[in-house]
């Protein structure tokens, strides 16, 4: 799964906010006034805005430049302290302001009711010499990133100049932009690659409804009118919806799930839609994972990160099983929802007449290098074309339930060929695999899956066994 991507590194810029939760037990009234009497039992603290998309992007296994602005107060050393418990987190790009206080809310809560939210904050537009620090201080983080990803919660950080500027900088060098939108037009954001709204974001900004599918469509189309690139918007309960230039459409539906706290829920999608695209993910499975990310964070109270870990196993849980013999459409339907989920799909073929040791061998070692195992059978005709008359012995319904019941195998097909190319070319596995009684170059198949960007792997047999050896002892 996931844990087996490689995340590159990233830029994030933004607002940078220190998350404050004071959390106690309410159990009267106080006589002063008719307001609860909190008894504080714990006191945390957390980055957030730009800060949080930085650690949710790193704890999934990205390397990342943080730029923003902060100012000369204990805030800011206190968020200094937690990013640099992240190694691969790199705060140099960050600004001190001299007359700016680093941006702090403190959330009440008793149990997990939120109470009060306090906010320390004083937006004001910073100098034209802040500005040209945070651009100077991007291009040289972007110089070493593959994603830039701006991070705007409209506290003065991505002015309109600092925005033209990074996002002209990074399409030069052809390298995506996700902004995470807090305006109430987007134009300042041309250039970007996609925004990620919520529902709220996206009726500000275009003065639609944003309920229906037909209307979310809508209001992606017009969004797209506004800075001129892709729409990702988060639609709560309703999952998200991909909406593409290219006319490609993909809604994702939310999973069910108890709801604690959606604080920094956002945060989480634009880190993981951005890791995964650093990883060379497509945008429908940056989309289909965010989901599944934001379905863990809102069970955490409080702002928070997902670590890798956390996000493959419950990928995992969810992937779509296959059931045992499969048609070749389903099958790519299966391999497609599964890559998605960020499995590597493994392919191995034969016969498989009567199972013995050397078939095993070859199964447990297919299953060792990847996630999720396909084993192609051949047909009963094919067979009898390579094999003669005689055979196989068992028919091929017989030969899928027996190899279908193995624990290693995922999903079996049948292939009338007489070599898999075809059922290959369909299922563009990651990995195809054969015993090392073969080389490489022999492998059917292999040129093609390398050309995908997959691998031919050969895995060690048992010398000795063989239907045919198995079909003399019994004629015998």
């Amino acid at each position: 799964m996931i844990e087996n991507f490689d995340f590159g590194r990233l830029t994030v810029i933004g607002d940078i906010l220190l998350d404050q939760y004071i959390v106690g037990t309410v159990n009267r009234i106080s006589p002063e006034a008719p307001v609860p009497v909190l008894l504080r039992s714990k006191h945390s603290v957390v980055p957030g805005g730009a800060a949080n998309v930085a650690v949710n992007a790193a704890s999934l296994g990205c390397t990342v430049n943080l730029v923003g602005v902060v100012g000369p107060d204990a805030n800011a050393d206190i968020l200094r302290t937690i990013l640099g418990k992240h190694k691969s987190i790199n705060v140099s790009g960050l600004v001190e302001e001299p007359e700016w206080s680093t941006i702090s809310k403190t959330r009440v809560l008793s149990g997990q009711q939120q109470i009060v939210r306090i906010d320390e904050e004083e937006v004001t537009g910073f100098t034209k010499q802040t500005r040209q620090r945070l651009i100077s201080n991007a291009q040289v983080a972007i110089d070493n990133s593959d994603v830039l990803v701006c991070s705007d919660y409209a506290k003065g950080v991505l002015a309109d100049d600092v925005l033209e500027a990074i996002i002209r900088y990074a399409r030069g060098k052809n390298i995506p932009v996700i902004v995470d939108p807090k305006r109430k037009d987007f134009t300042a954001y041309s250039g970007a690659t996609l925004v990620t709204p919520n529902r709220t974001e996206a009726a500000l900004a275009t003065n639609l409804p944003v309920n229906t599918d037909e209307e979310v469509l809508k209001v992606a189309a017009t969004l797209s009118e506004q800075f001129g690139g892709d729409v990702l918007l988060t639609r709560s309960e309703k999952g998200m919806t991909l909406w593409q230039r290219n006319g490609h459409v993909h809604h994702e539906a939310a999973h069910q799930l108890e709801v604690y706290d959606v604080s920094g829920a956002g945060d989480t999608v634009l880190a993981t839609v951005a890791s995964m695209l650093s990883a060379g993910q497509d945008l429908d499975t940056a989309v289909m994972v965010a989901t599944v990310a934001a379905s863990i964070v809102v069970r955490k109270l409080g702002t928070a990160a997902i670590s890798r870990e956390e996000l493959s196993q419950q990928l995992l849980k969810d992937v779509p099983e296959a059931g045992l013999l499969a048609s070749w459409e389903s099958a790519a339907r299966t391999v497609e929802n599964w890559r998605k989920h960020g499995a590597s799909v493994v392919f191995t073929n034969g016969c498989f007449d009567l199972l013995h040791p050397g078939h095993i061998a070859l199964i447990k070692g297919a299953a060792a290098e990847g996630d999720k195992l396909i084993v192609a059978i051949n047909s009963d005709a094919s067979v009898k074309r390579l094999k003669g008359e005689a055979r196989p012995v068992q028919n091929e319904i017989a030969r899928s339930t027996v190899i279908g019941a193995l624990r290693d195998v995922d999903m079996v097909v049948i292939f009338d060929e007489d070599t898999p190319l075809d059922i290959i070319r369909a299922l563009k596995p990651n990995v195809v695999v054969k015993g090392a009684d073969y080389t490489e170059d022999a492998v059917v198949g292999g040129d093609f899956v390398k050309e995908h960007g997959g691998r031919v792997a050969l895995v060690d047999i048992v010398n000795g066994h063989s239907t045919t050896s198995i079909v003399k002892k019994i004629s015998n």
